[in-house]
């Protein structure tokens, strides 16, 4: 369980990417109720799985560096 133990420091720009990924988490499952977001699915998704990408690619490279 030293996995969560794993203290990393962020800088402002590289925190960025990790509130847009959550963000577009929220904004697609506020899709499935409301049909004006609805129609905006498709870039959000696209938004969702390249700042999840990125915001991994960010820490796992935080990870290494810190050991």
């Amino acid at each position: 369980m030293n996995f969560f133990k794993i203290k990393t420091s962020w800088s402002n720009a590289e925190f960025i990417v990790l509130k847009l990924c959550i963000a577009s988490a929220y904004i697609l499952i506020g899709a499935w109720f409301s049909d004006f977001i609805l129609c905006y699915y498709v870039p959000f998704v696209v938004l969702f799985g390249i700042t999840v990408v990125w915001a991994v690619a960010l820490w796992l490279k935080k990870m290494k560096t810190g050991k």
